[in-house]
């Protein structure tokens, strides 16, 4: 086990690698997260209207799949 350690950080390099994959994970499982949030608002109220502006949205389109398939 290395016992130097980074002047700026203080962890010895162990430690550093530690913390960045622990960083990660938690990054990406936001990131995740929030790409699926955002997703789900876009379904539900999409920021940028079609055509018809805010008259129908893509869960319009869905149902008219769904009927299709059933």
């Amino acid at each position: 086990m290395s016992t130097q350690t980074d002047k700026a950080s203080g962890l010895t390099p162990e430690e550093a690698q530690e913390f960045h994959k622990a960083f990660m994970q938690g990054f990406i499982g936001f990131t995740a997260v929030a790409v699926v949030a955002h997703f789900l608002v876009w379904q539900w109220r999409p920021w940028l209207p079609g055509v018809n502006g805010y008259q129908t949205s893509m869960l319009d389109h869905l149902h008219h799949v769904t009927s299709l398939l059933g």
